[in-house]
């Protein structure tokens, strides 16, 4: 081994040596019980974030750990097509490199844009999960638009469609102007956002009073004034007594002059606005609802670019075309986009007298998550998924505890989600993704296959009528929602899909509980089922992880410039490469300079390399059960010493049993009470950090290694192995060395699954001297808690003897005794077992603590003249300090501590002579405060004593030193 641990030397070496060997693979081996994990897919949008690199981290844990324990073991790996996500990163490129959008293009040639994209980021996705070492199959590598996924994805459609689960209809939606193609609710950003309430009057119609007086008017109040041009009613609350003589009567709708009805309807809120409401249902989704309630017609004012049309498309409330009214869009908002028609509404409506008034006010906007535009609620015809019937599935299974979610808090989220849940919008006006397996005649009729020719057949379709297929591309989540299954073979029944299916865990982040996990549950549970007809699970448990956040808590995000690239972590960055990358292609290049300047005071000097196993570590330690976790640099650079300290301490095991013949042993009587300690001890701590991996309280498991190695092993059994070899016998020296190997060996596969670069490095040498011959760390069997190997009576002896020795240590600290200064040990009121254990650890004790001697003295002994008293555990232990410490210093010491002593006996004093005290405080407050009295009184008594002595002794010294001057 190397003399300094640096892990850019091993890490790659080693990862291609693991795959080569096809170590990741599963065994195949039919008598093994099986363990399998779907890795999340990562998009092909570009780089692995912190995210990506924790949640990837803790499941490479949890298959190593199971591979250890000779299971057969799948870690699926794959990727995903993203759709809006990646069209809008290739959209973005073209226009900056070619100056051109997908317009441009035709359909064909856009997606071979977009598959060059692919095959350039899957890579670097790829390569990355290879640097932080995932253990994945990589031979199973799959991608979501792979031709066998999307013959899955158009089997699931088939079923769905003749299940009469997947229908067409014209809705309300969220509408992405910008990308032209309907979102998920989910992908809705609401954020606070100045703006204006407008006052507008509607004209009453045929509501003249009979004396010929002025026009009455109905004001209502909106935000989205331009969204007149589509009103079809005003409502008013049934219990609104102002207004209530209007309810059945009309109003004029300004500008369009539409007369449109006054309704009644709870909707209209009596503590809000003016009372009445204007309703546009084919662009605000409470006015949706209260359309269908009303039977309402649903105008269409805006094209899907977010403009004004030309033509009004008017819809009945079942969404099917109407002439009830005209369709004809004034021209003077024609074309215009939303903002322009705000303002040119506004100014028509000044202009004929209709404008009350206006007011400033902060509105939650609709925002999309993917292109940052206003969503706009737009009337279209989209695919659905009928959800009530495959939600009622999924509940059960987590109410019946097929699935765990851990922590068990996320349980009621995703129930509460469920209970609540709408159908599912499953189309997207992309070019990008899955299309679906629909296609059309001339007349529209519909025709659902897998592809075109199973179509013809089985529909009946000669090939002179011409079938055109649906434009749209299905949701992503549609094909990621089949992932546990559609990877291992589904529909066929493959072995892959017999051995690990259902899934043993999925490790996700809360916030695609609903975007992804509750589908696929859903998903799975219809479309799999046993050999019983039973429906399947897609995984056992769902392990829910915190998100990653900055260390000042703040979501990382480009455009806040604190995003960390765990590559960089591992490599290290320089702070110029790092403001580079941090700055470069920024949607909004102003933030450059905040960017430069937070990444100057962050990073100063840049980010030193670590290392894969520091960064795992990390991941590791920071797994609480906690919503958000705080990324910590300290504690990277903390763990990375971790490592060190491990490789340290591996060397010096290597050096000292270079030659040692190894040899299996059992606990037993004749053994070092030391080394039966450390079996002890490890025994203990196998079981407990197994539990908390079975538990998925890896931050835990993180903490109880951590302890063990540094303070444990390498702090403790190394001091003592040092003294062994140097000073004891040939046959303690020689098992010694054996059990010293033999931990270390298993504490190696003890730290595998977390820290596996350098573990393997460590126990490639290691298994030389124990004689292993199997190639790898990866497939050792892993250490198991043995019940003869625990003896709680060792542990505790062992915890009373370092507190002897932390305590002699203090005193040296303290008193600024060196190390080649021994001290006397004399020991009052031990135990016959005690006894036994200093005798046993005799030359031991002597040696690590620089003693010169270590006596056991009756109740009966009269401490030396100066000493130092402490005890632990019921035993008392002196340390006679007369001949070796310096008398001034000493007396220095005692006058300051004998005045703080004076300062608190006055305290008390006052307080116990306080008639107020002794009045109101309870008795047992009392005589906590005479008992403390008491004590500092004893106290003050002994170190008078102890200053008088040295009093005398410098008197002495002084008169002798005069006498001799004489």
């Amino acid at each position: 081994m190397e003399k300094t641990y640096n892990p850019q030397h091993i890490e790659e070496s080693l990862y291609n040596f693991w795959e080569k060997n096809g170590y990741f693979k599963p065994s195949n081996d039919a008598t093994q019980p099986s363990f399998c994990i779907m890795m999340p897919p990562p998009n092909i949008t570009g780089n692995l974030h912190m995210g990506h690199a924790f949640q990837q981290t803790i499941m490479d844990i949890l298959i190593r750990y199971h591979r250890m324990q000779g299971k057969n073991t799948l870690w699926q790996v794959g990727t995903d097509h993203a759709g809006i996500a990646t069209q809008v990163l290739v959209e973005r490129d073209i226009y900056l490199t070619e100056n051109k959008t997908k317009k441009d293009y035709h359909r064909d040639d856009f997606i071979k844009k977009i598959w060059s994209w692919k095959n350039k980021y899957n890579l670097i996705v790829t390569k990355q999960m290879r640097r932080l070492g995932n253990s994945v199959d990589w031979d199973r590598e799959k991608f979501t638009l792979d031709p066998d996924i999307c013959n899955a994805v158009k089997e699931a459609f088939v079923i769905f469609y003749k299940d009469n689960l997947i229908y067409q209809k014209k809705r309300l939606v969220h509408w992405d102007s910008k990308l032209e193609t309907v979102i998920s609710d989910l992908e809705v950003e609401h954020r606070l956002v100045k703006s204006k309430k407008w006052f507008i009057r509607y004209p009453v119609f045929f509501n003249q009073k009979k004396n010929n007086q002025q026009i009455q008017y109905l004001t209502v109040t909106t935000t989205r004034p331009e969204t007149l041009l589509g009103d079809t009613a005003l409502v008013i609350n049934p219990q609104d007594k102002n207004y209530q003589q209007f309810i059945g009567q009309f109003v004029i709708c300004p500008l369009v002059n539409r007369i449109i009805p006054v309704i009644s309807d709870q909707y209209a809120d009596l503590k809000k606005g003016t009372g009445c409401v204007k309703i546009t249902p084919a662009h605000d989704f409470n006015d949706y609802q209260v359309g269908l309630r009303h039977k309402l017609p649903m105008i269409n004012i805006f094209t899907f670019d977010g403009k004004i049309k030309n033509n009004f498309d008017v819809y009945n409330y079942k969404g099917e075309i109407s002439n009830i009214y005209s369709s004809l869009v004034p021209n003077k908002f024609q074309n215009l986009d939303i903002i322009s028609a705000r303002i040119k509404v506004i100014e028509e409506i000044k202009k004929i007298g209709l404008l009350e008034k206006v007011e400033e006010c902060e509105i939650l906007t609709p925002h999309s998550d993917r292109s940052g535009v206003i969503i706009q609620p737009m009337l279209t015809n989209q695919w659905y998924l009928k959800t009530s019937k495959l939600a009622n599935l999924a509940i059960s299974a987590v109410k019946e505890k097929k699935i765990n979610f851990i922590p068990s808090k996320y349980e009621a989220m995703y129930l509460s989600w469920m209970n609540n849940i709408e159908d599912w919008c499953i189309s997207r006006q992309l070019w990008w993704g899955h299309r679906i397996p629909v296609w059309y005649d001339c007349k529209k009729n519909i025709y659902v296959g897998r592809d075109e020719n199973e179509i013809r057949k089985n529909y009946k379709i000669s090939n002179d009528i011409k079938l055109i297929q649906d434009e749209d591309v299905l949701d992503t989540w549609f094909s990621s929602g089949l992932w546990t299954f559609s990877t291992l073979g589904w529909p066929k029944k493959t072995k892959f899909l017999k051995v690990f299916h259902s899934t043993n865990v999925l490790v996700s982040g809360f916030d695609i509980i609903f975007f992804w996990i509750a589908r696929m549950i859903m998903l799975t549970m219809y479309l799999v089922k046993d050999n019983f007809g039973i429906s399947q699970v897609p995984f056992e448990n769902v392990y829910i992880t915190g998100l990653i956040r900055d260390e000042e808590g703040q979501k990382m995000s480009k455009s806040k410039g604190n995003v960390i690239d765990p590559l960089d972590m591992i490599d290290g960055i320089t702070l110029n490469d790092l403001i580079k990358k941090r700055t470069h292609n920024l949607l909004k290049p102003q933030l450059s300079y905040k960017i430069k300047k937070r990444t100057i005071k962050q990073f100063p000097n840049g980010i030193s390399p670590t290392g894969t196993d520091a960064l795992r570590f990390t991941f590791c330690a920071l797994a609480s059960n906690t919503r958000d976790i705080k990324w910590d640099m300290s504690r990277l650079r903390g763990y990375r010493n971790f490592c060190n300290k491990l490789w340290n301490a591996s060397r010096f095991v290597l050096m000292n049993t270079n030659n040692h013949r190894f040899f299996h042993f059992e606990i037993n009587d004749n053994m070092m009470f030391i080394n039966k300690w450390i079996l002890t001890e490890f025994n203990k701590v196998v079981k407990l950090y197994r539990n908390s991996l079975d538990n998925y309280r890896f931050d835990v498991s993180a903490n109880i290694l951590y302890d063990f190695t540094w303070n444990t092993f390498c702090d403790w059994y190394l001091e003592f192995v040092k003294l062994i070899i140097k000073s004891g016998s040939s046959q303690d020296v020689y098992y010694t060395k054996n059990i010293l190997v033999d931990i270390l060996e298993k504490l190696l596969k003890l730290l595998h699954p977390i820290i596996p670069f350098i573990t393997e490095t460590i126990w490639q040498r290691v298994k030389k001297i124990k004689n292993i011959k199997e190639k790898t760390i990866m497939l050792q069997p892993f250490p198991k808690y043995n019940n003869l190997f625990f003896n709680e009576k060792i542990l505790l002896d062992m915890h009373w003897i370092k507190k002897i020795i932390i305590a002699l240590r203090n005193i040296r600290s303290e008193m600024k005794i060196g190390s080649k200064t021994l001290l006397s040990l004399f020991l009052k009121n031990v135990s016959y077992d005690r006894e036994k254990i200093i005798q046993e650890n005799f030359l031991l004790l002597k040696n690590i603590v620089h003693l010169d001697k270590i006596e056991i003295v009756s109740k009966k002994y009269k401490e030396p003249l100066l000493s130092i008293k402490k005890i632990i555990d019921g035993v008392e232990i002196l340390i006679p300090i007369f001949d070796i410490i310096d008398k001034k210093i000493e007396l220095k010491r005692l006058n300051k501590e004998i005045k703080n002593i004076t300062l608190k006996i006055i305290s008390i004093k006052e307080k116990i002579l306080n008639q107020d005290f002794l009045r109101y405080a309870p008795q047992n407050i009392i005589q906590k405060e005479k008992e403390k009295l008491k004590n500092l009184n004893e106290i003050y008594s002994k170190l008078s004593r102890q200053i008088k002595i040295f009093n005398n002794l410098l008197n002495e010294n002084e008169n002798n030193l005069s006498r001799d001057k004489m």
